[in-house]
């Protein structure tokens, strides 16, 4: 058994309008808010690294938790913009914090890589006790340059989220999760190790349209419950209209799906833990769902005792 006992996030300072990116990619700032339902994202200086990121995010969690970082037994962190092959920003994560001995693991996957470390985290902490789960991203540093992809430059923004799951205590249970993966379509959405993001986004959005909600709903089903019953799903901000889309196949109204991309646009493995943290104290049932590069996708459902 496993418990949500918090969640933490961190944005930049740095806020990037759509009139400023308009006049780079020659569109009207109206044309990004009706393509993504995005009116702002943070971008982080350049000099901003991964790991700083993910430890304010953590610091933020921790506080907020009520947990000392010397009580945290393994640190997850995942992050699809990392700035070197290796090694990622988990062991720099822990030893910023402080932790020497705990171990710590990276997961290199865009978008749905916090969710797989939430499926992850429930599955250790009988094991560690409290484990800190963190996505961050620094989207800017893929995206901004010259000239810039009119398709993917708009959508991404920089930032943090984290959650710490604990086999003890929290007020939200772990109840059950979906993941599923399918390598067909790699070619779809990419990230080099030079150059910018591949993206074929009619791809992306109609395998995204199916496969979620038919992780979502098998996820429901196996539990027993229903659609409607849900306070929240919590989803990987990445559209808008995907969102709106997902939330008709799973038969609910789109209010369900809680958002925020307007503000931050899309932060990739972060984004669902940020999310999660202006709203999970607000809910009794939350269903978290991710669908990224790979592809990889699912869902997890959690739910006050």
């Amino acid at each position: 058994m496993a418990f949500i006992r918090g969640f933490g996030a961190y944005v930049p300072s740095r806020i990037v309008t759509n009139e400023e990116l308009a006049t780079r990619i020659g569109k009207e700032a109206s044309w990004i808010k009706d393509v993504s339902g995005i009116e702002e994202r943070r971008w982080a200086d350049p000099d901003v690294t991964i790991a700083a990121l993910a430890k304010e995010a953590a610091l933020d969690c921790l506080s907020r938790s009520g947990v000392d970082a010397s009580e945290i037994g393994l640190v997850i962190v995942s992050s699809g913009s990392n700035e070197r092959r290796f090694p990622g920003a988990a062991a720099e994560v822990a030893k910023q914090l402080g932790l020497t001995d705990a171990p710590a693991i990276d997961i290199p996957a865009a978008s749905a890589g916090t969710l797989m470390g939430l499926s992850l985290a429930r599955d250790l902490a009988p094991r560690y006790g409290n484990v800190l789960v963190i996505g961050s991203e620094k989207m800017s540093a893929v995206i901004d340059r010259e000239p810039m992809d009119a398709n993917t430059g708009i959508l991404f923004g920089d930032g943090a989220g984290a959650c710490i799951v604990s086999a003890d205590k929290g007020r939200l249970r772990i109840v059950d999760s979906i993941l599923r993966s399918d390598g067909s379509y790699t070619e779809a959405l990419n990230l080099g190790l030079t150059g910018t993001i591949v993206m074929n986004g009619m791809t992306v959005i109609m395998q995204a349209s199916r496969k979620v909600p038919s992780a979502v709903l098998d996820l429901l089903a196996r539990n027993k419950r229903e659609a409607s019953s849900i306070d929240w799903f919590v989803m990987h901000q990445a559209n808008q209209n995907l969102i709106a889309r997902i939330a008709k196949a799973v038969g609910v109204e789109t209010e369900k799906f809680y958002s925020n991309i307007s503000r931050y646009g899309n932060t990739s493995s972060a984004s669902m833990l940020i999310a999660a943290s202006e709203c999970w104290e607000e809910a009794k049932t939350i269903c978290f769902a991710a669908f990224g590069a790979g592809f990889h996708w699912g869902a997890l459902l959690a739910e006050a005792e």
